[in-house]
Protein backbone atom coordinates (compact mmCIF):
# COMPACT_ATOMS: atom_id res chain seq x y z
CA UNK A 1 0.00 0.00 0.00
CA UNK A 2 1.09 3.59 -0.77
CA UNK A 3 -0.31 6.92 1.04
CA UNK A 4 -0.58 10.25 -0.67
CA UNK A 5 -0.03 12.75 1.69
CA UNK A 6 -1.13 16.40 -0.10
CA UNK A 7 0.38 19.39 1.70
CA UNK A 8 -2.25 22.26 0.63
CA UNK A 9 -1.40 26.09 0.92
CA UNK A 10 -4.34 27.73 0.84
CA UNK A 11 -5.75 31.54 0.71
CA UNK A 12 -7.42 31.29 4.47
CA UNK A 13 -9.61 33.83 3.31
CA UNK A 14 -11.29 31.17 0.64
CA UNK A 15 -11.85 28.28 3.56
CA UNK A 16 -15.44 27.03 1.99
CA UNK A 17 -14.37 27.25 -1.57
CA UNK A 18 -11.58 24.64 -0.47
CA UNK A 19 -13.54 22.67 1.68
CA UNK A 20 -16.18 22.70 -1.32
CA UNK A 21 -13.27 21.60 -3.51
CA UNK A 22 -11.53 18.86 -0.60
CA UNK A 23 -15.20 17.26 -0.73
CA UNK A 24 -15.55 16.84 -4.08
CA UNK A 25 -12.39 14.41 -4.16
CA UNK A 26 -13.34 12.08 -1.25
CA UNK A 27 -15.96 10.12 -3.20
CA UNK A 28 -13.53 10.18 -6.29
CA UNK A 29 -10.51 8.96 -5.18
CA UNK A 30 -12.99 6.08 -3.71
CA UNK A 31 -14.41 5.70 -6.93
CA UNK A 32 -11.09 4.84 -8.76
CA UNK A 33 -10.11 2.38 -6.49
CA UNK A 34 -8.39 4.51 -3.65
CA UNK A 35 -9.31 4.97 0.16
CA UNK A 36 -9.70 8.28 0.97
CA UNK A 37 -8.46 9.05 4.69
CA UNK A 38 -9.82 12.98 4.51
CA UNK A 39 -9.13 16.10 4.49
CA UNK A 40 -7.79 18.09 7.03
CA UNK A 41 -8.42 21.88 7.51
CA UNK A 42 -6.97 24.66 9.40
CA UNK A 43 -8.09 24.75 12.95
CA UNK A 44 -6.02 25.93 15.82
CA UNK A 45 -2.31 26.79 14.61
CA UNK A 46 -1.73 27.71 10.97
CA UNK A 47 -4.49 29.27 8.97
CA UNK A 48 -3.15 28.40 5.42
CA UNK A 49 -2.32 24.97 5.35
CA UNK A 50 -4.77 21.92 4.91
CA UNK A 51 -3.62 18.19 4.26
CA UNK A 52 -5.72 15.10 2.32
CA UNK A 53 -4.78 11.57 2.85
CA UNK A 54 -5.49 8.73 0.38
CA UNK A 55 -4.35 5.33 -0.33
CA UNK A 56 -3.73 2.61 -3.11
CA UNK A 57 -2.52 -0.52 -3.02
CA UNK A 58 0.53 0.08 -5.17
CA UNK A 59 2.42 2.85 -7.06
CA UNK A 60 0.81 1.35 -9.70
CA UNK A 61 -2.88 1.65 -8.98
CA UNK A 62 -1.86 5.25 -8.03
CA UNK A 63 -0.30 6.02 -11.25
CA UNK A 64 -3.56 4.29 -13.21
CA UNK A 65 -5.64 6.37 -11.32
CA UNK A 66 -3.72 9.69 -12.20
CA UNK A 67 -3.59 8.48 -15.86
CA UNK A 68 -7.80 7.87 -15.50
CA UNK A 69 -8.78 10.98 -13.26
CA UNK A 70 -6.79 13.62 -16.28
CA UNK A 71 -9.79 12.26 -18.82
CA UNK A 72 -12.71 11.40 -15.76
CA UNK A 73 -15.52 14.07 -16.12
CA UNK A 74 -16.04 14.70 -12.30
CA UNK A 75 -11.97 14.61 -11.58
CA UNK A 76 -11.84 18.07 -14.51
CA UNK A 77 -15.00 19.23 -13.10
CA UNK A 78 -13.30 19.31 -9.48
CA UNK A 79 -10.19 20.90 -11.10
CA UNK A 80 -12.00 23.55 -12.61
CA UNK A 81 -13.98 24.31 -9.83
CA UNK A 82 -10.02 25.35 -8.06
CA UNK A 83 -8.87 27.12 -11.04
CA UNK A 84 -12.03 29.39 -10.50
CA UNK A 85 -12.07 29.81 -7.22
CA UNK A 86 -8.48 30.47 -6.87
CA UNK A 87 -8.48 28.89 -3.22
CA UNK A 88 -5.35 26.36 -3.33
CA UNK A 89 -1.64 29.05 -3.47
CA UNK A 90 0.01 26.03 -4.18
CA UNK A 91 0.79 21.99 -3.04
CA UNK A 92 3.17 19.31 -2.88
CA UNK A 93 2.30 15.98 -3.17
CA UNK A 94 4.67 13.07 -0.93
CA UNK A 95 4.26 9.54 -1.10
CA UNK A 96 4.71 7.22 2.31
CA UNK A 97 4.19 3.49 3.14
CA UNK A 98 2.35 2.85 6.32
CA UNK A 99 4.05 0.79 9.06
CA UNK A 100 1.30 -1.14 10.66
CA UNK A 101 3.63 -4.00 13.08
Amino acid sequence: MITCYIRYVIDPHKLPEFEEYARLWIPLVNRMGGTHHGSFLPSEGASNIALALFSFPSLAAYEDYRIRMASDAECIAAYELDKRNRSIVSYERSFMRPLLD
